[in-house]
Order: structure tokens, then C-alpha cells, then sequence
């Protein structure tokens, strides 16, 4: 999908994202108590556990859109006190502007940048070929299918240069086929980014194939973080070490 003409944004360096002694929620509503987790710099950080435990919570304090109600939040070791446009973020439902063209969509946060209309125009355009809709970046997001939404949203976060993507079960809505391909493309669009990732998913073996470390949470906690072996690839998922991390990643959950 990408050829040595792509204009691509520069590599950056990833944001470094460390929650310390956090209790995580709403005034009066704590969900995760005494949190302790660092991310480091350009890594893929995978987060599961079961609903309501608290997984969209911590990605909208990392987002700086919740204030933690104990302990600290901090990126680059500076307090992290809101939105910036240093974190990108992706949720599940696309969150596509309905009145504009996916090359608009992809365009915005370069607005926002202050980008040129050409410059503007470029970036989106390459981030489209990126992701495989070339042929699409004229049409309104009703027109294409949730999959490729999903690729248009994935390419407005990241034409952005962001340091930090956060991304809120993206593909969960998605079929398995479609679903595999998304996290294809994941990997292969991040590849000289250095954006840091913080995905969370309900699927373990979505965590364990994206992830470079997968964060378990429940019981309103951080479980464990576990180590993910490598190679990325599907056929790893034969591999013995991937299966037992699999089965402790099932027993820590109770699954």
C-alpha cells in the first residue's frame, strides 16, 4: 500500500506515559485504585480485561480528558493536566465527520495545525494510499464500508504526527476477517512513526498480537503487566511461549 513516493510524516520520538499510586474515575466513582504503570517511549501497550473494569477510564486519563482522584498522571515526566495534540485518539464507533470527504477527515488535525491547504492536501492524500483508499478520498463517509471508516479514522490520527496514539477497541465492531486486516495495517502504518500506542481490547489474542507488552486489569486494578514474545506474526500463535502467555494472560482474568 505505500511505494518510496509516499510523503510520510517525520519519525518523532513517543511520548513516555507513567500513571503512579493513581486512582482512576469520576468524583465519588473511583474505578482502578493504586495504578502503577509506565509506557515506554514508541512501545505498543495492550490493555484487556473485562467490561467495566475500567479499561476506556484509563485511556481517557491517559487522553487527559479525566483527572485522576489520587496519585499522578505525567507524560515525559511532566504532569499530564489535558487534551493535547500530542495524543491522538481512535475509538471504536469512527467518529468520521459526516459532511466532509475522508480526505477533509484525514485533513483536519493538519488544520489545526496551521498546515497549508497543499501541504494539507498532500499529507492526506499519502496518508490515504497508506491505508488503502486512494480511490475513496472524494467520498462522504456514508459511502464506504465501516472497515474502511476504520482506515480513514486510523489515517486521520496519525497525519497528524501525534506522539501518543490512544486507541478505544477500534476494530471491535468489525467482522474477523476485516478485523485481522485492520491490525495488519496497524502494524505496518506505525512502522517509523515512534508514535507510543496504548490499545484497548476485549480479545486477548488481538493484545497478544499487537501488543509489545499486554496490561491486565480487574477488580478495580492493575492485575500484571506481562512481556510479549516476538516475532509478530500469525504463525506465532503456535509458538509454546505464546501459548503459555496466553493461558496466564486467561487464568489472571479468570476467563
Amino acid at each position: 500500500m505505500t511505494s518510496s513516493s509516499d510523503v510520510r510524516s517525520p519519525a518523532r520520538t513517543g511520548a513516555g506515559l507513567a500513571l503512579r499510586g493513581a486512582t482512576l474515575g469520576r468524583p465519588g466513582a473511583p474505578v482502578l485504585d493504586g495504578v502503577d504503570l509506565r509506557v515506554a517511549p514508541g512501545e505498543v501497550l495492550t490493555v484487556v480485561g473485562p467490561s467495566g473494569c475500567g479499561k476506556s477510564t484509563l485511556l481517557r486519563t491517559l487522553a487527559g480528558l479525566l483527572s485522576p482522584l489520587a496519585g499522578e498522571v505525567t507524560q515525559d515526566a511532566g504532569p499530564l493536566t489535558g487534551p493535547s495534540a500530542d495524543r491522538a485518539l481512535v475509538f471504536q464507533e469512527d467518529a468520521l465527520l459526516p459532511w466532509r470527504t475522508l480526505r477533509a477527515n484525514v485533513e483536519l488535525p493538519l488544520a489545526i495545525k496551521g498546515s497549508s491547504r497543499s501541504e494539507r492536501r498532500t499529507q492526506a492524500e499519502s496518508w490515504l494510499t497508506r491505508v488503502g483508499l486512494t480511490e475513496q478520498s472524494r467520498h462522504l463517509p456514508h459511502r464506504v464500508s465501516g472497515g474502511q471508516r476504520q482506515r480513514a479514522q486510523l489515517a486521520r490520527a496519525l497525519a497528524g504526527a501525534p506522539r501518543a496514539v490512544l486507541m478505544d477497541e477500534p476494530f471491535g465492531a468489525l467482522d474477523a476477517q476485516t478485523r485481522a486486516g485492520m491490525q495488519d495495517l496497524l502494524v505496518e502504518v506505525l512502522h517509523g512513526t515512534g508514535a507510543t500506542v496504548v490499545f484497548v481490547t476485549h480479545d486477548v489474542d488481538e493484545a497478544l498480537f499487537l501488543g509489545d507488552r499486554v496490561a491486565l486489569l480487574g477488580a478495580g486494578r492493575l492485575i500484571a503487566v506481562r512481556d510479549v514474545p516476538r516475532p509478530r506474526e500469525r504463525a506465532a500463535h503456535d509458538d509454546p511461549a505464546r501459548i503459555a502467555l496466553r493461558r496466564d494472560v486467561l487464568t489472571s482474568l479468570g476467563s
